[in-house]
């Protein structure tokens, strides 16, 4: 293997290569065999990982097939494993061909990236009043570190703060749909979208809506006007109906909503209890 940040293992190098190196870094090993695919899958991602890190940590390959030895003395029992070293102990092991945010996620425990950087430069531009610097900084680690949705969070909400929530909602919008499943962005997307419809919904919703109680449109601005008004209770019961009678409408933005509200209200409030019930029967 040629790569500067990746080596191979064997049954000579194994102590000095993995344990020996991790009293000076991070250590990956992934135990593999060329009999799985999902170790096949797994390894160029990893390789990739590595080279992206720039010599943050070291990424060893050890094929079981040939330390089969090393790998039952190191707890090996699946393939694809990878663990962690770090002064010559194991501190996280991942089994399986995990997604790289997984790996990402676990790295950011031990060592530090550039889009780190460009996280802490983004954050102290916001402090000094260069909210503009601070979301060209985020939206660079946003394209840089796809994966990492944290990222993505943290744009969002600077973007809120400057008052541009509709490229905050796009940000979101356009994310793969298992992100926009994650609890920091559902909440983020649901408040915006809320928002959005606040303010872009048609101004006769309440005519419409009299005319026609099944117009979702009508009912989703009437519910995110009556939010903004701080009339909670009147909010959760068009978002209610809005679930019930329309769950297709923007990804069944009515029962994400009453989430989001039951979320920020708390589960002892008593509009939490009497909503979360009604919506579990589907009663309203």
């Amino acid at each position: 293997m040629s790569r500067a940040h990746v080596a191979e293992a064997s049954g000579e190098n194994f102590d000095a290569l993995v344990l020996g190196n991790s009293a000076k870094g991070l250590v990956l090993v992934h135990y593999w065999t060329p009999k799985a695919g999902p170790c096949m899958v797994l390894m160029p991602r990893l390789v990739a990982l590595a080279e992206a890190y720039g010599g943050r940590f070291l990424l060893v390959l050890a094929n079981t097939d040939e330390l089969s030895r090393i790998a039952h003395a190191q707890g090996v029992t699946s393939v694809p494993t990878v663990k962690f070293y770090l002064d010559g102990m194991v501190v996280q092991t991942i089994h399986g061909a995990e997604p790289d945010a997984t790996f990402r996620a676990a790295l950011a425990r031990f060592v530090s990236t550039d889009d780190d950087r460009l996280r802490r430069e983004a954050l102290q531009a916001h402090q000094q009043g260069h909210t503009e610097t601070a979301i060209s900084l985020l939206a660079r680690a946003a394209v840089e570190r796809p994966d990492d949705l944290s990222v993505s969070v943290d744009l969002a909400k600077l973007l809120i703060l400057a008052e541009q929530p509709e490229r905050a909602l796009n940000l979101l919008a356009t994310l793969p749909a298992q992100a926009r499943l994650d609890g920091r962005i559902a909440s983020l997307l649901v408040h915006l979208q809320l928002l959005d419809a606040a303010r872009q919904g048609p101004e006769d919703a309440d005519t419409r809506l009299a005319a026609d109680p099944n117009d979702a449109e009508a009912r989703l601005a009437v519910a995110a006007r009556a939010l903004l008004e701080d009339h909670p209770e009147a909010a959760m019961a068009d978002f209610l109906l809005l679930s019930q009678t329309r769950p297709d409408y923007r990804d069944d933005i009515g029962r994400r909503a009453l989430l989001a509200l039951f979320a920020m209200l708390g589960p002892e409030h008593e509009l939490t209890r009497r909503y979360r019930a009604r919506l579990a029967a589907g009663t309203s």
